[in-house]
């Protein structure tokens, strides 16, 4: 047997004509071998070298279409209407995923035939979506997709090409609840797929950042602190958002999507990706820095091992906290005023405003901190509205952050 692999023309012609002389080889013998194995390495160097393209997807379904008997009015409940047939047919519409699996479910015409080149198949983790069930037009309002969805019936028709990428981007954690460990701290949250679509959305803004890799050793309560001092400054949060960068930490802000209750999130990939998100629900500085620390917080106390893990918060729910939540609140409250200052401070009867400045001045931090906390802990919420900071970040922070670090 003198087989060898095929690398040239000269190879193959050669090969053929061996072919054509076993032809009449009888099973069993060494002729036989020979001749499988020639057959074998030709068609592997044909298809290197002379590969057959794959079928036109319209003209795959044109021809099934004959094969079956169907016509073009077969075909809309499977294009999403005679109008989309005509698009199709006439090379005007390019198949979308939900087409692409309609087709090849009930017309049995294999998945890379109808995908074209540069597409992408139909994903598995999808089949039990229902893409009806995200807040659509309201992912549209925002233009999470640009010039490629901008109405809600737009982005619906191309839900699995458009939003399944997006909820499946290289790196991302996988969002689905039972892939995730996951805690939510509003057990009466209305729309999942929201939250879903809400920690996607912050995922793809925390990619446009630049930031340091993360150590988790070198995150603490006295980074959280550190942060916090950063509160008396007037671009306060968006220096913040420099300095968790280099600490590792990406920030980010998305308001929450309707119907999630959320203030923030403390987000850990399995890439190692870290993401701090805030929603701005209150546009007020004492929000703002205590929701900050709390979820840094979590970063320094449960988001410290391998895997993902996603921690979303609701700061305004009432009834039993778990006792994550209960550290988290305790190391956040210590890293922004020293807790026997504080209790001193609550101790003292009638507090008025020239008190909250000077402990303000004291701890070196923003009086909105102070003011928040004697209003959130003593129920008053009447008092010290003057210093609460209204209206000072979301016109500021709802823009895509920097994507350079910045020089030390």
């Amino acid at each position: 047997m003198n087989a060898r692999l095929i690398k040239t023309e000269a190879d193959h012609e050669a090969a053929l004509g061996r072919i054509d002389e076993l032809m009449g080889a009888e099973p069993g013998t060494p002729e036989m071998d020979e001749l499988e194995l020639l057959v074998h390495l030709v068609e592997t160097y044909e298809a290197r070298v002379h590969p057959i393209p794959a079928p036109d997807p319209v003209d795959a379904i044109r021809f099934r279409m004959e094969q079956q008997g169907l016509t073009a009015k077969d075909l809309a409940p499977l294009l999403g209407g005679k109008s989309k047939v005509s698009e199709v047919f006439g090379r005007k519409r390019a198949l979308s995923l939900s087409m692409i699996r309609r087709l090849h479910g009930a017309l049995g015409i294999p998945l890379e035939v109808l995908v074209q080149e540069g597409g992408s198949a139909p994903r598995e983790a999808f089949d039990p979506v229902v893409w009806q069930d995200f807040p659509l037009a309201e992912m549209v309002k925002r233009r999470w997709f640009g010039e490629a969805a901008t109405t809600a019936r737009q982005l619906l028709e191309r839900a699995e090409e458009l939003l399944g990428g997006y909820l499946t981007a290289p790196g991302m954690p996988d969002l689905r609840p039972a892939r995730l460990r996951q805690t939510v701290r509003r057990g009466g949250v209305a729309n999942e797929r929201a939250l879903w679509a809400w920690q996607a959305r912050v995922w793809h803004l925390a990619q446009g950042q630049e930031a340091e890799p993360f150590r988790a050793e070198a995150i603490d309560g006295a980074l959280i602190g550190d942060v916090a001092r950063l509160s008396v400054l007037e671009d306060g949060p968006k220096v913040a958002r420099d300095l968790l960068a280099k600490a590792g930490i990406r920030l980010v802000f998305e308001p929450a999507l309707p119907k999630t209750h959320l203030d923030g999130a403390a987000i850990r990939g399995g890439d190692g990706t870290v993401i701090v998100a805030l929603t701005l629900r209150h546009d007020r500085l004492d929000n703002f820095w205590f929701t900050l620390c709390h979820e840094l917080a979590h970063v320094v106390l449960h988001l410290r091992g391998d895997g993902c893990h996603i921690v979303v918060d609701d700061l305004e729910e009432t009834g039993d906290r778990p006792a994550e939540e209960l550290e988290a609140d305790r190391l956040a409250a210590d890293a922004l005023i020293d807790r026997e200052r504080w209790a001193a401070f609550t101790q003292r009867g009638r507090v008025g405003r020239a008190d909250v400045l000077a402990l303000a001045r004291a701890e070196r931090l923003h009086p909105a901190i102070v003011a928040g906390r004697w209003r959130r802990e003593t129920g008053d919420h009447r008092a010290f509205s003057d210093l609460l900071g209204r209206g000072r970040l979301r016109a500021s922070l709802l823009s895509p952050g920097p994507r350079r670090l910045p020089a030390n």
